[in-house]
């Protein structure tokens, strides 16, 4: 019985002889779709009886592997009673770059192919053609060799050979996976109450290809009661791959720690953590070139070992463990997480990597989507993530300030710069009285302005270095592509910001496009708390009708919160008039239950206006307050300020929805409770009056969508900080007058109803 291997030409090929450095110098975004045309040109070329695109397929065993190799030749040409396998490359540097005689891994997939036809049709003989063509002058350059089928299949036998310790690591650990997977129990004593139900509705949805949306209680688990029954579903053979993708950098630190539990109980699975190319560089600056980066240079000359010796030696990729080897092998750390991330078995991740089609994993082919699941964890984060992915702004400074710096330089850069400012110009002329207004379209003379400034960029680019030409070029390029995706979903508005002008493509409403970039994965298992109400978070997100949905009551007892609500107005127009007394509620709460508590503003504005006045008040209390900027260390210094059991009380001021308002796990006496000042509604504007008029033209609450759901999701964030498990108690303190009207109530948990008006009495 021979285990089988699936394997493209183009990746067998590119492990095997994959050589030289990273060299993120620029390149112009147009290189893919050169490669598209100058194939389509080169094949227009071919005579009748020639074939293009021809899918070919073979099977090699060695020992108890079978590989089963396939792809498409570009082209497939019979001349003089001899077949011809022909293989285009487009490329931008200058012919006589082009290294003498074509290059070996080039040549590899085409001997591939020319061995796979030659096998199919009993050749013993077969041509093998590489055609270079050079994307601006169209040049050709053709390199040409017999080979006899003998020597096609000693070739293949050596490619193969060569992949092989590759492909056994992999075939070995995938054995022992899915049977340490089928084993695996769950990796605690018992379940929490709601945890059993969650993990098997998130089994359910993986077996039957569903899709869920789970709201789901803090303190239950919920990390591990998706993992969980991914891994067992793993084992089952319904999976063969899961990413775990979060908003939050401590989010991602628990589902490592989740798999590290469950490896301490058999488990044997491999999984890669993907941090920010900016976090985890290794140098001063992020230069991605070989003659500043030693871990640039040669980095395919490297990384096959370094590949082989982490996955032989680690199973969890944390990005300390990542950083280790990529000094141990002189690799860059972040293309290293990447190219693990197509060998590992679960990869914890940004949304971005699935959802965002600038940064996506593109090597993921669709059959191998179709045994991958998403757990998209914290998922009402996605909501305005997915707005901003799919959005886009232009901006009328960044061209004045190319205006300088290429005046006297660079003539038609300097004109094609000037071509978009003076349209800026006749806009703001226009609307000379206004700060905000919608564009019907984009009109065509600005589109052919950005069209001919980014071909000129390319130009320059290729030989000179600018900074601020690169992010124009960028801003440019994504505008004009999302250009592309506009419809009704979407809203082209501009805005006067102090001196600069901004034209923006705003998606009001993701969800189209969420489910265009989740299409085809077997699953997608969207959780978090706060998923509320559900079938607003199912229709904004991309939900489909035939999609599960779960809501699972708080296992915790109201006995353990005590919740009162101060109907004072928060306003803006009120806040000077009420911010006395919002200190006097914070005073009385503290003298009444001394503690550890966590007061949370809709804005920082207001946070140090309230933060001053208690100050003016109260010099003794210890106050710890959110800095804008703050780095990790600062954020860990904020944290660890909360101990349990301290002689006096602390007070920590920070910012609804900011970093302090979720993922963050302050357990047991370490923090007492949490006050939260405001419905959280974001402030008045624009933007969110767009998408209140848009969801209200489609007959939806058009308020609601705007302003209340993503406000209250703050708000329970918040308020979830305080009980994590069965033995924590604690006050939630909410101060709004709002707080008591029907539209929030519904909003709040039914632990939070037992609530009391006015201020607690002492314990």
């Amino acid at each position: 019985m021979f285990d089988a291997i699936y394997i493209s030409v183009r990746t067998l090929v590119e492990h095997v002889f994959r050589s030289g450095s990273i060299d993120s110098r620029f390149r112009s975004q147009s290189t893919l779709l050169d490669g598209t045309r100058i194939h389509q040109l080169i094949q227009k070329t071919y005579q009748e009886s020639d074939r293009k695109e021809v899918y070919l397929r073979t099977e090699m065993k060695v020992k108890d592997l079978s590989f089963i190799i396939d792809g498409r030749c570009d082209g497939l040409l019979f001349r003089d009673d001899v077949v011809v396998i022909d293989e285009i490359k487009s490329y931008s540097q200058p012919s006589e770059q082009i290294q003498q005689g074509g290059y070996p891994v080039h040549w590899a997939q085409a001997k591939l192919y020319a061995y796979m036809y030659a096998k199919e049709n009993d050749l013993e003989k077969i041509a093998v053609q590489l055609t270079y063509v050079q994307v601006d002058t169209l040049e050709k350059t053709y390199f040409k060799e017999i080979c006899c089928f003998t020597e096609l299949e000693v070739f293949l036998g050596k490619v193969i050979e060569d992949y092989s310790p590759y492909a056994n690591l992999l075939h070995e650990h995938r054995r022992s996976r899915n049977e340490s997977c089928k084993e695996l129990a769950f990796p605690f004593d018992s379940y929490r109450a709601g945890q059993r139900k969650l993990a098997g509705v998130v089994y359910k949805s993986i077996l039957d290809k569903k899709n869920l949306f789970a709201k789901a209680p803090t303190g239950i688990g919920k990390t591990i009661s998706t993992l969980f029954p991914s891994v067992k579903a793993i084992g089952e053979g319904h999976l063969d791959k899961v990413f775990y993708l979060t908003a939050k950098t401590i989010t991602r630190t628990t589902a490592e720690e989740a798999f590290k539990k469950m490896r301490a109980c058999g488990l044997c699975m491999s999984t890669v953590t993907i941090t920010a190319k900016d976090k985890i560089c290794l140098k001063d600056e992020t230069n991605c070139q070989k003659d500043y980066c030693e871990f640039a240079n040669g980095y395919y000359d490297r990384i096959n070992d370094a590949i082989l010796d982490i996955l032989t030696n680690e199973e969890g990729m944390t990005r300390e463990v990542i950083e280790f080897y990529a000094k141990k092998h002189t690799v860059c750390p972040f293309e290293f997480s990447l190219d693990l991330a197509y060998a590992v078995d679960s990869i914890i991740c940004d949304y971005n990597y699935v959802f965002d089609p600038r940064v996506s994993l593109k090597r993921l082919f669709e059959e191998q989507k179709k045994s991958t699941a998403l757990l998209v964890d914290e998922a009402h984060n996605l909501v305005d993530r997915g707005r901003e992915m799919f959005s886009s702004s232009l901006n009328k400074d960044i061209f004045v300030q190319l205006k300088k710096e290429f005046k006297g330089v660079n003539k038609s850069l300097f004109d094609a710069a000037n071509k978009v400012n003076a349209w800026f110009l006749i806009l703001k002329k226009k609307h000379q009285d206004k700060h905000e207004f919608t564009l019907d379209h984009l009109d065509e003379e600005l589109m052919e302005h950005l069209m001919q400034f980014v071909e000129i960029t390319e130009q320059v680019l290729l030989t000179e270095t600018s900074q601020t030409l690169l992010e124009a070029y960028f801003m440019v390029n994504n505008f004009l592509k999302v250009t592309e995706l506009l419809d009704e979903d979407y809203v082209i508005y501009v805005e006067k910001v102090k001196n600069d002008f901004i034209v923006k493509l705003f998606c009001m409403d993701p969800a189209k496009l969420l489910q265009q970039m989740g299409k085809g994965y077997r699953s997608k298992i969207f959780f978090s708390a706060t998923l509320s109400p559900l079938s607003y978070y199912q229709d904004i997100l991309g939900g489909q009708e035939d999609d599960y949905a779960l809501s699972i009551p708080s296992p915790f007892s109201s006995d353990q919160v005590d919740v009162h609500i101060h109907p004072l107005s928060t306003r803006f127009r009120d806040r000077d008039r009420t911010k006395e007394s919002i200190v006097s509620v914070i005073q009385t709460l503290i003298k009444r239950r001394p503690g550890n508590y966590l007061i949370f503003f809709p804005s920082y504005q207001y946070l140090l206006a309230v933060y001053d006045q208690f100050k003016q008040k109260d010099e003794d209390t210890h106050t710890i307050i959110q800095a804008t900027g703050m780095t990790e260390t600062e954020r860990e210094a904020f944290l660890e300020a909360f101990q349990p059991n301290q002689s006096e009380t602390l007070l920590g001021f920070a910012v609804l929805g900011g970093i302090f308002s979720e993922g963050v796990d302050l357990i047991g006496d370490r923090l007492n409770g949490v006050v939260v000042v405001g419905v959280g509604l974001p402030q008045l504007c624009f933007e969110r009056n767009l998408i209140k008029d848009h969801f209200n033209q489609k007959n939806k609450n058009g308020y609601d969508y705007a302003y209340v759901y993503p406000g209250m999701n703050k708000v329970l964030q918040a308020g979830g900080r305080l009980i994590r498990s069965e033995e924590d108690h604690g006050t939630i303190v909410l101060i709004d007058d709002r707080f008591l009207q029907r539209q929030y109530q519904q909003l709040l948990p039914l632990e939070w109803k037992l609530y009391t008006v006015g201020s607690p009495q002492k314990h």
